[in-house]
């Protein structure tokens, strides 16, 4: 699948390509002015490397062109902006199970992860039956093809992260997430089930956030921390993949913030079990 990101960069390839022929030169000229191999000028120009700001300063220099260099930056931020957005209609132009893969090697990979959920419970909490329902509503909403079966295997597959003794999961989940019914009433009453279930299990902190609580700050959208390298933020047209320190920091701020006024343990217990009750199972 080819991603907004490097469709950004082949572009960028393009205009160095561009520039150096406008110039007369070939690529082993370049090369041999600015130090490189020559591989080097064939993957900057095919879009296979993303080059550095100095890079573009070279480039520029070694052709007779310091005119273009603010251009050749200007592109370079253009391409951080589409590494750090990835649109929706791209990653999930084959169905869920690209991105649900990504998912799986991410988790992998990462030995604590924090996440914040506003109105539905976290992706690895969900029961088969309520993740079938969010991916065939995602599905019908954004018109891809409905990939439900091979998604919901997978987000089932990264579950079992949960039990593994070397990660560590710590979330909080706002109390309207327990009311917010995407799925018909006993499809809600098992996941409540299931996260009644895991409150106090091992390497995994859940904290509910009541609708009463006082908040240092108040809730201003879903995300996932994973470790201290990467914040991923969902919004309805694109994913956001934060990865500054300034970012990083932020998040975690937040993140801490928002554990302040959450209940555990028992309490936490509580607020599910009164959720679970208001369910109308008849």
């Amino acid at each position: 699948m080819t991603t907004d990101f490097q469709t950004a960069r082949e572009a960028l390839g393009a205009r160095l390509r561009e520039l150096r022929t406008e110039a007369g030169m070939e690529g082993k000229a370049i090369a041999a002015q600015l130090g490189w191999q020559t591989s080097k000028v064939s993957r900057l120009q095919n879009g296979k490397q993303t080059p550095t700001r100095a890079d573009l300063t070279g480039w520029a220099r070694t052709i007779g062109r310091l005119d273009v260099e603010g251009e050749l930056h200007g592109l370079l931020a253009t391409l951080d902006m589409k590494q750090r957005h990835r649109s929706w209609r791209r990653q999930l132009a084959g169905g869920h199970r690209g991105r649900q893969e990504i998912a799986v090697r991410q988790t992998a990979g990462t030995t604590v992860i924090r996440g914040l959920e506003v109105s539905r419970i976290p992706g690895l909490f969900q029961t088969p039956e309520y993740a079938r329902i969010i991916f065939d509503a995602n599905a019908e909403f954004r018109g891809i093809p409905p990939t439900t079966d091979a998604a919901v295997e997978t987000r089932m597959r990264r579950q079992e992260a949960l039990y593994d003794p070397e990660k560590s999961f710590r979330f909080l989940v706002c109390e309207a997430a327990l009311y917010h019914r995407p799925c018909p009433a006993d499809v809600m009453a098992e996941q409540l089930d299931r996260l009644y279930n895991l409150v106090g299990q091992r390497r995994i902190e859940l904290g509910i956030i009541p609708f009463g609580a006082e908040l240092r700050r108040t809730v201003p959208h879903a995300f996932w921390i994973y470790d201290r390298r990467l914040v991923i933020v969902e919004t309805i047209s694109e994913e956001l993949w934060l990865t500054g320190d300034e970012d990083l920091a932020l998040y975690e701020r937040a993140w801490e913030w928002l554990a302040e006024s959450a209940e555990t343990g028992a309490p936490a217990r509580r607020l599910i079990g009164r959720a679970r009750a208001s369910l109308d199972l008849t």
